[in-house]
């Protein structure tokens, strides 16, 4: 008879996990906007505004962009190149552009398609389109009047935008005779704000002359217009007139004018010959200049006496 065998078998037990590494599961994938609202605010018909916008990758797994839909026309998107793929952590910029192709307030969405777990990531946009600024020169004309050929004279005139922006983006004349100056275009004058600037008439021939300063801009009423008028005329022959006391004596016979351009300086002779009377005409000044005049007594045996005291003549420009 055999007798019964008990086999004992060994089991060992483990508890823990040490030395062991365990797969770690990514967190789904997200992506998020740097604003979930864009708003422009005023922009005027013809003109745009633009605003950024970044998408970010905030799970643990890489994840495409397929596509970024705009609800409402005016508004439009660019810098993405789609489809893209965003690893975790990684960021794109792109631009959000309002062009408003309609009156009044224009709202909408930007829906961006992704694999992300989140898609769409919708972004609110929002925008208003303002009627376009009003641009008003002062004064309507410039005169300038009588102005000596060869010669200049300058006005000023003022240019102010109401109702809202407006930008100058050019100015003409149309006449070479009237020159526009003090102003730097193209440039932008926001609601209410003033720009000054200088007209020169600087005629080369005489007769009247007419122009009309254009200024282009992207107001409402562009072109606006300043008329310019002037009347060319040839220089004044100017002369200076001289008298003095005779000089005291019975042997004075005529007298000497001497001219100079100081009064202490030195003097030259413009009578041609003695002068019998007691004044002399000058008609040989320029203008602009300043001239000192003194006399001299001559007796008959041709004695010349010393300079009297002398006087000063300011020929006007021109």
């Amino acid at each position: 008879m055999i007798g019964s065998l008990w086999i004992t078998t060994g089991i060992a037990l483990f508890t823990g996990c040490q030395g062991v590494s365990r797969p770690v599961s990514n967190a789904g994938s997200a992506l998020s906007a740097s604003s979930s609202t864009l708003s422009f605010g005023n922009v005027q018909k013809s003109k745009s505004s633009n605003l950024s916008e970044t998408l970010t990758n905030t799970g643990g797994s890489a994840l495409t962009i397929s596509a970024a839909n705009v609800s409402s026309s005016g508004f439009s998107v660019s810098g993405l190149s789609l489809p893209m793929t965003l690893p975790p952590n990684q960021s794109a910029t792109f631009t959000v552009t309002f062009a408003p192709v309609s009156g009044g307030s224009v709202s909408g969405t930007l829906a961006v398609l992704s694999s992300a777990d989140n898609s769409p990531l919708n972004i609110a946009l929002s925008g208003t389109e303002m009627a376009p600024g009003q641009l008003s020169v002062s004064p309507g004309s410039l005169s300038f009047g009588d102005v000596v050929a060869g010669t200049s004279s300058s006005l000023d005139g003022t240019l102010q935008a109401t109702g809202s922006s407006v930008t100058i983006s050019a100015a003409s004349t149309g006449s070479a005779e009237f020159v526009l100056s003090g102003i730097s275009l193209p440039a932008t004058l926001s609601n209410g704000q003033t720009a000054s600037f200088t007209v020169t008439f600087q005629p080369a021939v005489t007769g009247a002359a007419s122009a009309r300063l254009s200024f282009s801009s992207d107001a409402a009423n562009s072109p606006t217009a300043q008329t310019l008028s002037g009347n060319a005329t040839t220089a004044p022959q100017h002369s200076v007139d001289l008298t003095w006391q005779a000089a005291p004596g019975s042997g004075v016979v005529g007298y000497n004018v001497y001219r100079g351009s100081e009064p202490s300086g030195s003097y030259s002779k413009i009578s041609s010959a003695l002068e019998g009377g007691t004044t002399y005409t000058d008609s040989t000044v320029a203008a602009g200049q300043t001239y000192f005049y003194v006399t001299t007594a001559v007796d008959g045996s041709g004695n010349e006496s010393g300079f009297s005291n002398h006087a000063k003549a300011v020929i006007p420009t021109p």
